[in-house]
């Protein structure tokens, strides 16, 4: 099985139309994710490629019965996106645009959540999800991932996203699903949200989890996981280096003062029963122990 997504999936790509979201939107579909429409508002009508372009997602939905939606448009334009997607009949959201105001994030947010509770937004500002060898939304190269699981992997980074996805696949370890939550300050999927799914899905054995610096998400992960938690999990955490009050890669990943540390999130997920390693290559190795163990 997978999380979120499967074989079943039928995807539409807002801004199918412009550079990125043609170029990774006909890549999804290249590796067998079914992508059935786009949207571009203007440009009904057309086409890229024989998906056709449709003025809306209202639509976009109601001719081709698209459940998911691929948002690649500029920062500005993001979070009308992400509401139109809600209120035009789709259940889950894949935004990959960075650069969208914490602010409007937030307000974002909270809209779904209270206008549209049955939507789940991933992202933004995140690599998207594989379930390999079934559906692939975003821009994750579906060539480094592996079919056959049994390892889950959420990660807030989108190199490491990879690298995990790597390092596994060329050890023969495959994933069931590979989810990039991204690492903006308001998350519209998170750590818990993902460590529920796989917990509840009999074909992920184990855990690979990916974090970094800034937030309390990782603390907050650690708590959910000695409580509820009963399969095993590796995790990396990114940014031991990294000096205090200087943003390093993307909008959450700042340290805070005393918040927000390699240090402190390593040592929580480590006190819930966590492995957990000092580089991704070290928690890939830990993993291809753990699945020969099972």
């Amino acid at each position: 099985m997978s999380i979120f997504v499967d074989e079943t999936t039928t995807v539409i790509v807002q801004g199918l139309t412009g550079s990125q979201g043609r170029f990774h939107g006909l890549r999804n579909r290249a590796y067998g994710t079914r992508v059935v429409g786009g949207v571009t508002p203007g440009k009904g009508g057309t086409d890229v490629e024989g998906i056709p372009v449709f003025n809306s997602v209202k639509e976009a939905v109601e001719t081709t019965g698209a459940t998911a939606s691929f948002i690649a448009v500029p920062p500005r334009f993001a979070s009308a996106a992400i509401l139109e997607a809600a209120e035009g009949g789709i259940e889950f959201i894949v935004c990959i645009t960075e650069g969208i105001p914490a602010q409007d994030e937030a307000l974002t947010y909270n809209r779904l959540v209270h206008e549209h509770p049955g939507v789940r937004l991933l992202g933004p500002n995140c690599p998207g999800i594989i379930s390999p060898g079934k559906c692939n939304i975003g821009i994750t190269s579906g060539d480094i991932a592996l079919a056959g699981g049994p390892v889950g992997i959420v990660s807030r980074s989108g190199t490491l996203t990879y690298q995990a996805l790597y390092e596994l696949s060329q050890k023969g370890v495959g994933q069931t699903t590979c989810v990039g939550i991204g690492g903006d300050p308001v998350p519209g999927t998170n750590f818990i949200d993902c460590l529920e799914a796989f917990q509840a899905d009999p074909e992920t054995r184990a855990v690979m989890m990916i974090g970094e610096i800034g937030g309390s998400e990782e603390e907050r992960a650690a708590e959910w996981i000695a409580k509820n938690m009963d399969k095993p999990v590796v995790a990396y955490v990114a940014g031991v280096t990294a000096p205090p009050g200087r943003k390093m890669g993307h909008a959450g990943a700042i340290i805070s003062g005393s918040k927000g540390t390699a240090q402190a999130k390593m040592a929580a997920l480590a006190e819930a029963g966590v492995r957990v390693c000092q580089n991704p290559t070290e928690a890939g190795e830990a993993m291809v122990e753990i699945v020969r163990a099972l």
